[in-house]
């Protein structure tokens, strides 16, 4: 009897302390089973998010503007620009002379569209300076002369322009600008009409001139510029050679009008 009580007591101390243990052990490895599925939560938006491509607003093509678009022009821009150039020159004053006398009459010489290439430097937010190169052909021709009209030939005007220029409103779309600058002009592929002129010598001339203008962004980093420039110069021609019989001398006020409209590109 106190064998069987023994046992039983051993029985049901362990009926005891499993009912005990049981609830302890369920309430530990609850939060190891949920553990993995809460951290799951809250790490998949992080990894979507780094998982996800960027944005095509992100990008910025060549014909495109964007966030990192600067806007205007300022400090440290260079920009390269194409341009359709008239040339009008004015002559405003003329002097002939025939084997050395001064006879009446006026030289005229045509107006000329070309294309012109700029380049152009941004030392502040207001000032820049520009360099153009072009070339253009023209006519000249003796006008009212005691030989009447005289046909003298052709020649091609290679006049680089350097202009410093101050800017209104940096940073903006539209930014307007006034310059001064200089001028120096070569003539080449000079041809002489035949006939009274079998010669014909240009010099090289220069001097002063202004401009103004405007710089407006089209999208990105392209600009729509105008651009007109009155350049203040001299020619000085000769025609046929001393004791030829018809050496005629001429100086004119060529002081050429400019006007260009092109596409700029800011690199």
């Amino acid at each position: 009897m106190k064998t069987s009580f023994k046992l039983s007591s051993a029985l049901l101390t362990g009926f005891v302390a499993a009912a005990v243990a049981a609830p302890a052990a369920q309430a530990q490895t609850t939060p190891v089973v949920n553990t993995p599925v809460t951290t799951n939560m809250v790490l998949a938006p992080q990894a979507q998010a780094m998982a996800a491509p960027h944005s095509s607003s992100d990008d910025c093509g060549l014909f495109k503007t964007c966030s990192t678009t600067k806007i205007g022009l300022g400090k440290g821009d260079f920009i390269v620009r194409l341009s359709a150039l008239g040339v009008i020159p004015q002559d405003r004053d003329s002097k002939l002379w025939l084997n050395g006398a001064a006879i009446p009459g006026r030289v005229k010489t045509t107006s000329q569209v070309m294309p012109e290439l700029t380049f152009e430097y941004f030392f502040t937010d207001n000032i820049s300076i520009d360099l153009i190169a072009a070339s253009t052909r023209h006519e000249v021709a003796a006008k009212g002369t005691p030989l009447g009209n005289i046909d003298v030939g052709s020649a091609w005007a290679l006049p680089p322009t350097i202009t410093l220029a101050w800017h209104f409103r940096p940073h903006k779309r539209f930014n307007p600008y006034v310059g001064v600058g200089a001028t120096l002009a070569w003539f080449h592929n000079v041809s002489p009409a035949g006939g009274l002129v079998q010669k014909l010598n240009v010099g090289v001339t220069g001097g002063p001139s202004v401009n103004v203008g405007f710089d407006y962004q089209l999208v990105g980093n392209w600009f729509f510029n105008v651009d007109a420039k009155q350049m203040f110069m001299r020619m000085h021609a000769w025609a046929n050679d001393r004791g030829s019989g018809a050496f005629i001398k001429a100086h004119d006020s060529l002081d050429p009008t400019v006007v260009g409209a092109g596409i700029e590109y800011r690199f």
